[in-house]
């Protein structure tokens, strides 16, 4: 089979790209996904992000090797499996990284990703229910809407914010993140509003787009030096694909250089020992990973069944939002857990904030692989700037 443009991976920069180049009807357009289509209604219920990782469906519960920081224990690192990849499994935070942040990557040799350069594509992207200003737009395809029924818990940590000296903020995305509020999502009434659901279901009936599900790409073909095969298996058979204009590796932080070094490209010496044919040696696939440490901290409120949690009380007032959700995509079951949350400096010598949190209307234990009895709530701690530097290597 020959495309033009073979996508491998479609989470959200895959789905963008098959969205935007498949706009050309001369070109023949095909986006290969490892998972299921996404269908789940785990995915499109907000509150669903609860089960998801119970379930395994739609998320790719990878495992760190043990961390020398962690005192030896490993890191549990979640993606999603399914076209939209992570945002068909995420708590739906809208964030975008600060100001600052892309200045520093212009400044590293990076031309182009300035503030003010990236600035005007956040804009048309967005379609923000609320904001229509200089740092919003209306007019894109992602929907960015307000929480439909924040808890009052999560009111109650904003005000406690402000108390303990933090300015309030509206809009983390505006002028500044410093500060506390709530967050707003990427949802639109009252269901996940995930990247394949503003770039991909819209187009699908474009003649020149080709979405396959259930594709794991094994590895990439060269020919004559320059690649241009695309070696997959589906329900166990093999196909190779192949590309007139390019392939486009959108398979994340983790499978995307994974499936490069399987296919011979990456560090020659790790790719030798574990016998894989070196076809060329580009020492910095799978290199300079960075990753946020990021600290929940849990805690009970017994009797309390304003939050998520465990009783028969909790059960049945779920039950009711079940159907609620079902009949009228309104409730309880809209929130995305992290309702609320804060940007704030370190110390008081710090240029800018350095730590996020993120306030969640359960108890988070063990990323939601542990279940335990009663209620309770929980805020995640996380540093934004990480020093410490990782790798993707191949196990075998």
């Amino acid at each position: 089979m020959e495309f033009d443009y073979v996508i491998v991976g479609g989470g959200s920069a895959g789905c963008v790209l098959a969205s935007r180049l498949s706009e050309d009807p001369a070109v023949q357009v095909a986006l290969l996904e490892a998972g299921p289509p996404d269908t789940s209604a785990l995915i499109h219920c907000p509150a669903g992000i609860a089960v998801m990782v119970q379930t395994q469906g739609v998320v790719q519960g990878l495992n760190t090797v043990p961390q020398p920081g962690l005192l030896g224990r490993s890191g549990f690192q979640p993606r999603g499996r399914t076209l939209g990849g992570s945002s068909s499994t995420n708590a739906m935070v809208y964030i975008r990284g600060q100001h600052a942040d892309y200045d520093a990557w212009a400044e590293m040799g990076c031309p182009g990703w300035a503030w003010s350069d990236v600035l005007p594509y956040f804009r048309k992207a967005e379609h923000n229910e609320r904001l229509n200003d200089a740092w919003h737009g209306q007019q894109g395809p992602l929907n960015v809407a307000d929480l439909q029924s924040p808890s009052v818990f999560s009111r109650r940590f904003v005000e406690a914010g402000v108390q303990a000296g933090l300015p309030l903020n509206p809009d983390f995305n505006g002028a500044t993140q410093e500060g506390v509020g709530l967050y707003q999502v990427t949802q639109r009434a009252g269901e996940r509003f995930s990247a394949a659901k503003a770039y991909l279901t819209p187009h699908l009936g474009r003649p020149n787009l080709h979405v396959m599900t259930g594709v794991t790409v094994d590895r990439i073909g060269l020919v004559d030096g320059v690649a241009k095969q695309v070696h997959t298996v589906q329900g166990g058979a093999s196909q190779v694909l192949t590309a007139r204009r390019e392939i486009i590796v959108s398979a994340g932080a983790f499978q995307s250089p994974a499936i490069l070094m399987r296919s011979g490209i990456g560090p020659a010496a790790q790719l030798q020992r574990l016998g894989i044919e070196v076809l060329h040696d580009l020492p910095g696939v799978g290199q300079n990973l960075h990753d946020h440490p990021d600290v929940v901290l849990v805690a009970d409120a017994p009797d309390t069944s304003e939050l998520f949690g465990l009783s028969l009380k909790g059960a049945w007032k779920t039950l009711n939002a079940i159907f609620e959700w079902r009949k009228r995509r309104t409730g309880q079951l809209t929130t995305n857990f992290a309702e609320g949350g804060a940007f704030y400096k370190s110390t008081p010598d710090a240029a800018r904030p350095d730590i996020q949190l993120h306030f969640v209307v359960a108890k988070l234990v063990s990323h939601g692989r542990k279940l335990t009895l009663g209620h309770g709530y929980s805020v995640h701690v996380c540093l934004l700037r990480p020093n410490s530097r990782g790798s993707v290597q191949l196990a075998d």
